[in-house]
């Protein structure tokens, strides 16, 4: 069922989505910068994997509203083109989104270790550990992750086409306040 505006709740998906990638890649990158062995890295794994768990709730959640609802119309002044770029580019952010943290859940287990979500609760890896299995889905999890910044900035500039070049209302149905 398509409409003319997305709901506040794919807003709030959309922004959240957004800041929770922005700040999975800030963790890892923060790991990084710290020595091996700096008890902070386990700190900031646990917060990496909770904040991973949080963003597969919120996509699931998205993708369930997304099926109910829909997305709004595209501009009827869009070529063919637009709307097939439009489509496939969102697919594959979807995409991205459901196997970052499915890599991320299987990386973990694969590693031998149990999944916890901010010490609320935990779930044991339901395998032994694989260190070469762990290092295949580790390259997978960055190479998605790297994929995810790039289709979502490409994604990001075709919005701002729209706002400031197009002038149509592609970025405007997705901010706060506008329906």
């Amino acid at each position: 069922m398509a409409s003319d505006a997305y709901t506040s709740a794919q807003k709030f998906l959309h922004w959240a989505l957004f800041a929770l990638v922005l700040l999975l890649y800030a963790l890892t990158y923060g790991e990084d910068l710290l020595p091996r062995g700096d008890p902070t890295v386990d700190a900031i794994w646990r917060l990496h994997i909770s904040f991973g768990l949080l963003l597969a709730a919120l996509v699931f959640w998205r993708l369930v509203l997304r099926g109910m609802r829909g997305a709004p119309r595209l501009p009827a002044e869009m070529s063919g083109l637009e709307r097939t770029t439009a489509k496939v580019g969102h697919f594959i952010l979807y995409a991205l989104l459901v196997a970052i943290p499915v890599l991320g859940i299987l990386l973990t287990w694969f590693r031998g270790d149990a999944l916890s979500f901010f010490g609320l609760f935990t779930l044991p890896a339901p395998f032994a550990p694989d260190r070469a299995t762990a290092r295949t889905i580790r390259e997978l999890h960055e190479l998605c992750a790297n994929g995810i910044l790039i289709v979502a900035g490409i994604h990001a500039l075709a919005a701002l086409y729209h706002h400031f070049i197009r002038r149509d209302t592609i970025l405007t149905r997705m901010l706060p306040r506008n329906r």
